[in-house]
């Protein structure tokens, strides 16, 4: 029977072994959480009439709108493009964020763990 400090742990990995793992996931999870804040994630909506850029903090950085968007009698349409446009752009970040962090956590379910 394996000797380590740390009963129940399947191989033998003693808590020094588990905390240098644990410390190691945490720097990787600190170094793809700044990526991913920095990153821009771009949208369009309206068949590229409008255009919107966020980063992974949630923050629109970017916004164009082509001139031929701009209708005075249907500026419901444009506002709908408008959010559309940032909706998916945020739907985006947050699919890039979730398949980082699955990367990183090899698939498991931590539970709001990170």
């Amino acid at each position: 029977m394996a000797k380590n400090n740390f009963r129940g742990m399947p191989g033998g990995m003693n808590q020094a072994a588990m905390m240098k793992q644990a410390q190691k996931m945490q720097q990787e999870l600190l170094r793809m959480q700044e990526e991913q804040e920095n990153k821009i994630h771009t949208a369009t909506a309206g068949g590229g009439m409008v255009s919107a850029s966020v980063n992974g903090k949630h923050e629109v950085v970017n916004l164009q709108i082509n001139p031929e968007a701009v209708d005075p009698d249907d500026v419901e349409m444009l506002q709908d493009m408008v959010i559309a446009a940032v909706n998916e752009a945020m739907r985006a970040a947050d699919a890039e964020a979730a398949n980082n962090m699955s990367r990183l956590t090899g698939g498991l379910n931590l539970g709001g763990l990170f």
